[in-house]
């Protein structure tokens, strides 16, 4: 028995997302049936209407779309403030040896 192959990455629109968030969320059909007629994954398709109802604000218990990139940037600006840090706490090492 030989290995399966992994199934080749998809760059997926956010309308074709929305699109299968609004079919599960109407109800005619499980998630793991859409995801099936769809040849997707029920995990990434549960993840996509669990956000999508945070969004919408019929969920609390995660971030928004919104929140999360703005977590990202933050995350990223202070990463890039401690490096100025650093740096300027190098620089006062070093000028601090050359006073003496």
């Amino acid at each position: 028995m030989g290995k399966k192959r992994p199934r080749p990455r998809r760059m997926i629109t956010p309308e074709f997302k929305a699109e299968i968030v609004e079919l599960c969320q109407r109800g005619d059909r499980a998630v793991g049936q859409v995801a099936k007629d769809f040849d997707l994954t029920e995990t990434a398709v549960r993840q996509w209407v669990r956000q999508a109802e945070l969004d919408a604000g019929t969920r609390s218990d995660g971030l928004t779309s919104d929140e999360r990139t703005e977590l990202a940037r933050l995350r990223s600006e202070n990463r890039r403030l401690q490096q100025d840090v650093d740096i300027l706490k190098r620089a006062t090492a070093f000028f601090a040896r050359e006073t003496r």
